[in-house]
């Protein structure tokens, strides 16, 4: 394949701030006006500016080595807010590999260094070019809205290309008509601009720590509006709400009623029923409300898919239906059976992965809690760093006379066994978490530490046994919120306190946890290998049961609550 001669007769410098950018002859290899390299990186060529929106410049390119044209976009943007967004974009697009997404090759990120007339970096990024509509562009062509089947086309692709950022742990967050694009000929749905793009959890795509809001007005989801913490559902409600436009063919600011505040679409839109509750669902402001999976919202179009087809052959053999009763009836039968086996089977599913989830929670929880507490147990009796810190700590803290100034070496124990708590049921990733091991780290610290002050301050006065219940739900509790599960954070948190706290006080009852042995763990006044792993096995246990209970309550006790209407 070669360049087309109209092509080839003039190259574009990319540089911002060159005085003369186009044309430049074919075959240059510096901009005549300032000096810049017009073949970057050795083998893409600039043809043609097409555009520039928000902080990039966008122009086509021909890549000497595959010969074809592609594009490049150029951050011009100088804040670092806009570098960081610009190589996670090209961090996300190197990683997937779908054709619902641009392909970009693991080199094609560079940076061009310039030197007139000032010296700065031009970030760039090139990427497979599609050529087709946006659904903006065809939204402009059929103002009066598009048809139902080709909305539930694309929203069914959509939804594929969503299913597979969010499996490899991407949140779009930009969903809109204009950032999808159809291929030409193929009709194949592609999902371009990943420049808000965001990791599952709280660190983005390719930054270092911060995460920057993105909002588009009439199809951000609320909690990305104001800035909370986001997950699938903030793709659903941004896709169902451009879905809408596109059926309806009006602004979205449009449809919402002015006194009530209600979104009211249905009346501009001739839609099914099933088709329109799902639209509805996806785009509820509580995201708890909103489909969870894409898979959930692939079975539900599959469902209307197939109802739409059945009441098409109902309606063409009404006869053939009538004198074949009994065919219906052994077809109703067996359909009403495969129901019940696929039911079963889902059951048996989720019961499996909820087993094998909350042991993985509960294997990690405890690992990290034994790692935790043997560090922490050698750091203050085998070092002389805890002799130190329990010095500082007494002279800090004088309004605790009753503690000895020994004693306040075993809060960092029971600090940093809090931190491997965190950080090994984090690590495990179950339960929906946002895995945020910096906070989730932090309150560990901060609900062990406090439950061992607690213990000191009031052991004289109570029962061990009622006493370790109290204070284990006690360090439980900020642990727990600050796993960032999904929802229902107060009920997971009580839910894990609780039963927790019941089980080691049962166990202090039936005298399998001797006074003695927690005397020592919580306060020893020795340094023995016995010593050494009651307190390994104490945490390792506390772990182990942590995870077992929030178990109960993410699979157990929370879906019933919904079930009840608790959103």
């Amino acid at each position: 394949m070669t360049v087309h001669q109209s092509i080839t007769e003039a190259v574009y410098c990319i540089n911002p701030d060159c005085p003369r950018p186009y044309p430049q002859p074919w075959g240059n290899k510096f901009c005549s006006g300032c000096g810049a390299m017009l073949c970057l990186n050795h083998r893409y060529i600039p043809l043609q500016r097409l555009g520039s929106g928000g902080f990039a410049t966008i122009y086509t390119v021909w890549d000497l080595h595959k010969k074809t044209e592609r594009v490049l976009k150029v951050l011009v943007e100088t804040s670092f807010k806009a570098l960081q967004l610009f190589e996670q974009e090209a961090a996300v697009l190197a990683r997937l590999k779908h054709p619902g997404v641009p392909r970009v090759e693991r080199d094609s990120y560079f940076v061009i260094r310039l030197a007139n007339p000032q010296e700065r970096l031009l970030p760039c990024l090139v990427m497979e070019k599609i050529h087709g509509q946006t659904l903006e562009d065809i939204l402009n062509q059929y103002p009066q809205g598009c048809s139902e089947a080709a909305v539930q086309n694309w929203l069914y692709q959509a939804v594929e290309i969503l299913g597979e950022l969010h499996r490899s742990g991407i949140i779009h967050r930009d969903i809109k008509p204009s950032n999808l694009m159809l291929r030409e000929g193929t009709g194949q749905l592609v999902t371009i601009d990943f420049g808000g793009a965001k990791q599952l959890g709280s660190i983005p795509v390719g930054s270092q720590g911060v995460s920057t809001r993105l909002i588009s007005p009439g199809y951000s989801p609320p909690e990305q509006i104001i800035g909370e913490g986001i997950g699938p559902s903030a793709d659903f409600y941004a896709l169902g709400r451009t879905m809408i436009q596109l059926l309806t063919g009006q602004e979205l600011e449009d449809l919402e009623d002015p006194e009530s505040g209600k979104f009211c679409w249905r009346k501009y839109a001739t839609v099914s029923p099933m088709l329109a509750n799902l639209l509805d669902d996806m785009t509820r402001s509580d995201p708890q409300q909103r489909p969870t999976t894409a898979d959930e919202i692939q079975r539900r179009l599959v469902t209307i898919a197939k109802k739409k087809k059945k009441s098409k052959r109902s309606s063409a053999s009404l006869s053939k239906r009538t004198l074949g009763a009994s065919t219906g009836a052994i077809a109703t039968v067996r359909d009403g059976i495969a129901g019940i086996v696929r039911f079963v089977f889902r059951i048996v599913t989720t019961v499996v992965f909820a087993c094998l989830d909350t042991t993985w929670e509960m294997i990690l929880g405890g690992f990290g809690a034994a790692v935790g507490a043997a560090g922490g147990f050698a750091l203050i009796n085998w070092t002389t760093v805890g002799d130190r810190f329990a010095e500082w700590m007494y002279w800090q803290l004088l309004e605790f006379p009753e503690i000895q100034i020994t004693a306040w070496r075993e809060i960092m124990m029971f600090a940093i066994a809090g931190l491997g708590t965190a950080w090994g049921l984090t690590l495990a990733g179950g339960f929906g978490q946002e895995r945020r091991p910096i906070i989730a780290g932090i309150t560990g610290v901060f609900g062990y530490s406090l439950g061992w002050l607690i213990w000191q301050a009031s052991v004289s006065s109570a029962l061990v046994e009622r006493l370790l219940g109290a204070i284990i739900a006690v360090a439980v509790v900020p642990l727990v919120l600050g796993l960032g599960l999904p929802s229902h954070y107060l009920v997971h948190a009580f839910v894990a306190a609780a039963g927790t706290g019941t089980v080691f006080w049962i166990l202090a009852w039936l005298r399998l946890l001797p006074a003695d042995v927690l005397l020592d763990i919580f306060s020893r006044s020795d340094a023995s290998w016995l010593d050494f792993t009651n307190s390994v096995a104490f945490f390792c246990l506390l772990g182990v049961i942590l995870g077992f209970w929030l178990g109960i309550s993410y699979y157990l006790l929370v879906p019933i609550l919904r079930w009840l209407g608790w959103r």
